[in-house]
């Protein structure tokens, strides 16, 4: 906590000034006055992940400045994570304590948990583990009414499941979603509401098609798929793909394609210059679709060039940052096809200087 700049108190103004920095950076874009979606001070982080340092029979959770890696800093409390998270730490850190059995040679522990209030606890070692570990991981589970993964070099032992199910409530609709514990999912469920419900006020209901490049889990996908006609969603992460189909059929959304493919190859295929066996199998050939818009969530590298060129043929283009620098290159490019019609800024990680944004552009008329 101490590198966080933990500041309850100063959350919303911490928000408003890096809000501020980035604004100034797209000045030269004349974007519109960004609306601003802030976080609640604490408790908002639905993972955490720590190192765990042994002291004789005793073990702490730690972290590390960056830049710092012999410098642990031991976590008591982490007031940022959520109320699951926060429940389970120190009756966690007891019970690891009290068995040597769990407790030997345990490297780090990291939790997943749900604002619906379900919660993973990986536990990940550098030995094997045999099956007196795993029948202390099931009492330990029992205790935590929780579900416990433990991992070692090539081997992975799952207790119950290696998801947890979330519950997305946005327009009075219930979304539920599978989240494998190796696949992105947001981290902060007070602000992933607010992007969903941005997202979806971009978005009158159009009798056309929507395009979206790192679906992930179909975190946006869902939601977005009631605004249009057909929905063709890619994403690389085997999986990911995997689960948002799982996602898709449980929410019974039956618009919604997913193809196994990364935005440089996706757009290779909607440039004609490659062909692939994975998008054969989709209901209507992808020339037949009739793309209108265009939802992209890249991860902090932002777009490549071929991307950015997919998107500049496109009428409208959604685009969910996670990186003020890269967005403002990108940006930087698209202007000359598109102009920002809106923009907001949502504290995604708040006492950091991450920052998340949103953005609706239009094509240009000529």
């Amino acid at each position: 906590m101490q590198h966080l700049n933990y500041q309850p108190e100063r959350c919303e103004a911490l928000f408003h000034e890096k809000a501020a920095k980035a604004l100034e950076r797209l000045k030269p874009l004349a974007p519109p006055n960004p609306e601003l979606h802030a976080s609640i001070a604490s408790g908002y982080r639905l993972r955490a992940e720590f190192r765990v340092w042994h002291d004789g029979d005793d073990l702490h959770y730690v972290m590390f400045p960056p830049g710092e890696p012999r410098s642990p800093h031991i976590i008591e409390a982490f007031l940022i994570a959520g109320p699951r998270i926060t429940e389970a730490m120190s009756p966690l850190r007891e019970v690891l304590r009290g068995s040597i059995e769990l407790r030997r040679k345990l490297f780090q522990v990291e939790f997943l948990s749900t604002m619906s209030g379900e919660l993973l606890i990986t536990l990940i070692y550098h030995r094997p583990l045999d099956d007196t570990w795993h029948a202390a991981a099931e009492i330990l589970a029992d205790s935590l009414a929780c579900k416990i993964i433990g991992r070692s070099r090539k081997q992975k032992r799952v207790l119950d499941t290696d998801w947890v199910e979330e519950v997305i409530e946005v327009e009075s609709q219930a979304f539920r979603y599978r989240q494998p514990e190796q696949c992105f999912t947001q981290p902060n469920g007070v602000i992933n509401q607010k992007m969903i419900r941005w997202l979806l006020r971009q978005c009158a209901a159009m009798d056309t098609d929507l395009l979206e490049l790192y679906c992930g889990i179909g975190n946006f996908t869902l939601p977005l798929s009631q605004r249009f006609r057909n929905v063709l969603a890619t994403e690389l992460s085997k999986p990911a793909t995997a689960a948002a189909r799982w996602n898709a059929e449980t929410n019974q959304t039956h618009n919604i394609e997913f193809a196994r493919l990364s935005a440089e190859e996706m757009s290779a295929a909607m440039a004609g210059e490659r062909s692939f066996r994975r998008l054969a199998d989709l209901k209507q050939p992808l020339q037949d679709y009739q793309f209108n818009t265009l939802l992209v969530d890249p991860p902090r590298a932002g777009l490549d060039a071929a991307t950015l060129e997919l998107s500049s043929a496109f009428k409208r283009v959604l685009y969910i940052s996670c990186n003020p620098e890269t967005l403002n290159d990108n940006l930087a490019t698209l202007s000359s096809t598109h102009s920002i019609e809106s923009l907001a800024f949502f504290d995604q990680f708040p006492y950091t200087h991450h920052l998340e944004s949103g953005v609706a552009l239009i094509k240009k008329t000529a």
